[in-house]
């Protein structure tokens, strides 16, 4: 059973959720089952940019168990779902600017499939912020335990209070107003993510003093200062139709091409015209095995 209570104020949006059991999927693919999970978030509203804050509660209790039988079972639950009290706050400037828009007029009384999606252009993002998490509880013990990097920690018998820097940078390209019925439509678009400041500030330091030494920087230190990469691609295939393709991609140095390409999305989307700017999704994830049918409003 679950329970969701949204409020939304001016400037931000407040959501209070519960549920028992609480199903949860962890950065491996891996699907647990909680017995209780009860969280609060407070986040601004997005904006294109400036800056923006997210602060966030949640509780978990019971005994985590994995829930999925198609992949091996797993003996390390994830740090987050161990019984215990967590909170985080983020605080982030974000900056949106063109590189090119298109200026050409659109074609005259024919209305695009999708509103959102109807302007040629090129942009880029940049995002640079840090959070700052504290912890009580069980979770408190073992994330302390899995944390490498060497950012602000604080650590108690039971307790837990970290800090740290994330950033990320994205570029998106577009071509066509998704007007006319055949190829009009064509999106790509990248985004590059630190997650871990201090991760990528420790894997810069071993490289510079390998390279100061005349050595050859380890596999590891270059995978620690590489960021992961999230691609888009979108084409029209005919009218509303069109197909998406949603990867990740992360340096790997057990590969042989060293590269890993992180659960591949795979979708088919119809755009209804009529609503404005709505579409009814079926996509395919490779890597879950799983298939599901959405009706999605406002996305871009």
């Amino acid at each position: 059973m679950m329970k969701t209570f949204i409020l939304q104020f001016p400037q931000h949006n407040l959501t209070v959720e519960a549920a028992s059991p609480g199903l949860f999927m962890d950065q491996n693919g891996n699907y647990w089952d909680v017995p209780l999970i009860m969280a609060m978030d407070l986040a601004s509203v997005d904006s294109d940019s400036g800056t923006s804050c997210h602060f966030c509660i949640n509780h978990t209790s019971g005994s985590p168990k994995q829930c999925d039988g198609r992949r091996k079972p797993i003996s390390t639950t994830p740090a987050c779902l161990l019984p215990g009290l967590c909170a985080k706050f983020a605080f982030s400037f974000k900056k949106n600017f063109d590189i090119w828009r298109s200026e050409a007029p659109k074609t005259k009384l024919v209305q695009p499939y999708d509103m959102l999606i109807s302007n040629p252009h090129i942009s880029a993002s940049t995002i640079l912020g840090t959070v700052i998490a504290a912890s009580l509880g069980e979770n408190s013990s073992r994330a302390q335990a899995e944390e490498e990097s060497f950012g602000f920690r604080a650590q108690g018998a039971n307790s837990a209070a970290s800090a740290d820097l994330f950033a990320s940078v994205s570029l998106t390209a577009q071509h066509g107003s998704f007007q006319k019925l055949f190829l009009d439509l064509t999106r790509f678009h990248a985004r590059l993510d630190i997650p871990s400041g201090s991760n990528f500030l420790l894997g810069a330091s071993r490289m510079a003093f390998d390279l100061y030494n005349s050595k050859v920087p380890s596999l590891e230190a270059v995978q620690t200062i590489c960021p992961s990469a999230s691609l888009l691609y979108q084409q029209q295939i005919a009218g509303p139709l069109s197909f998406r393709i949603d990867a990740g991609l992360r340096l790997d140095p057990k590969k042989d091409w060293y590269l890993d390409v992180k659960d591949p999305v795979f979708a088919v989307e119809y755009a209804l015209q009529v609503l404005g700017s709505a579409k009814a999704v079926a996509w395919y994830s490779l890597e879950q095995r799983e298939f599901m049918i959405e009706l999605r409003f406002f996305e871009t």
